[in-house]
């Protein structure tokens, strides 16, 4: 009797609500785009039910973790921009390769992180670029959701209506309310498939790595510089700004370890973070770090039925995939142009990086994320002008 009444206490609804959204938020904005990444390197439902399986428990158990080790509310996210990268460079690489990628760009991870080289890696290319790049790689996805209206109009009309209206009355479920129009609609226009759905568990599925020079160039170092730029550095900014540290080495040696099983990128989370650092998850900071357990807890849950998730979203029409997927993604769109451009002496650069990696453009076999990278930071060093100017 005496525990019953000191767990509400001890873990206030506040506190679970907090740490359940920010796993919803986190996983609804971006699970289309992890599924179109494996797919697109040849996964089938066992590969991308391991590859949920390793992400959710590589993030639950850090999660967990560090939280319990700092008394911070440390909260992981896969990259989803690292997805969005897989998903539009991967074509024509083997899971092999990939997974080789994904392990040289979490030992860079671990390497920036002991050494304290993240701060100095970053600083040589621009934030500008940095930014471009990002806004480049998620684009297709902003434009794929307007593209699907050629075959479902009125569905995902109604999903960027509900989107539209949930940012100006409830922000923080724009992206549900979305999520829950799209499959209502599906349902009553019977476009739904849950034939192959049903309770299942996770089964792991182990790639031994192998590497090569163009899934090094193509994938491992993008992934490892849009990771670290877009996720981590956003996510160490959230917590000190909130007054709390962390070591970032820890999730790039969660990832060596999972990358096998499909463990392509996990980062410190950053907009779904601060869901967990509010007044809104414990009135007293000291006590937040309860809502990034319960997040880590529900993402644990999430990978064991790994599984049941993949033959769920593999149920939906793939325009309302396409559409949550781009909806989830507008406002990390809207902010990398905002930070693209927002330097008049750099805008140039930035915009060339944007639209070369954009573009699509591939040369001897090597992705569009390069040659933007190479292109922006050629334009940055031609067009920059001396601080005495």
């Amino acid at each position: 009797m005496q525990l019953r009444q000191q767990l509400p206490t001890a873990l206030p609804m506040s506190t679970l609500v907090s740490g359940a959204i920010t796993t919803l938020v986190g996983v609804v904005s971006s699970a289309a785009i992890v599924f179109q990444a494996a797919r697109t390197l040849g996964a089938g439902p066992t590969e991308i039910g391991s590859w949920i399986l390793a992400l959710g428990a590589g993030i639950g158990v850090t999660s967990v973790a560090l939280s319990l080790r700092y008394r911070a509310p440390v909260v992981l996210a896969w990259s989803t921009p690292g997805a969005a990268l897989l998903a539009t460079s991967g074509q024509g690489t083997s899971m092999a390769e990939a997974v080789g990628a994904f392990l040289l760009a979490a030992a860079l991870t671990v390497l920036v992180g002991l050494t304290g080289w993240f701060e100095r890696a970053v600083n040589l290319i621009p934030p500008s670029i940095a930014s471009a790049l990002l806004g480049g790689v998620l684009l297709q996805f902003g434009l794929g959701m307007f593209t699907a209206m050629q075959t479902q109009f009125w569905l995902v009309l109604a999903m960027l209506a509900g989107y539209l209206l949930g940012k100006r009355l409830l922000p923080r479920y724009a992206v549900l309310i979305a999520l829950v129009i799209g499959v209502v609609l599906a349902a009553a226009q019977g476009s739904l498939r849950f034939d192959g759905a049903g309770f299942a568990l996770a089964t792991p599925v182990w790639t031994w790595p192998s590497w090569s020079l163009h899934s090094m160039i193509s994938l491992a170092v993008p992934l490892f510089v849009i990771t670290m730029t877009s996720q981590n550095l956003p996510g160490m900014v959230t917590l000190r700004a909130h007054g709390y540290t962390t070591p970032l080495s820890w999730t790039g040696a969660v990832n060596v370890v999972l990358a096998p099983l499909g463990c392509f990128g996990i980062n410190l989370a950053a907009i779904t973070a601060a869901l967990c650092m509010g007044r809104d998850a414990h009135e007293d900071p000291g006590q937040r770090y309860k809502a990034s357990i319960a997040s880590g807890a529900c993402y644990l849950l999430l990978g064991v039925f790994g599984a049941m998730l993949g033959s769920l979203i593999a149920a939906f029409p793939l325009a309302l995939i396409t559409a949550l997927a781009g909806i989830g993604l507008l406002d990390t769109i809207g902010g990398s142009l905002a930070k693209a451009t927002e330097d008049p002496g750099s805008r140039t650069a930035a915009l060339i990086a944007f639209l070369v990696t954009a573009s699509g453009l591939m040369i001897f076999g090597i992705a569009s994320v390069f040659w933007g990278l190479l292109a922006g930071v050629i334009a940055h060093l031609i067009t920059r002008k001396p601080a005495s100017a």
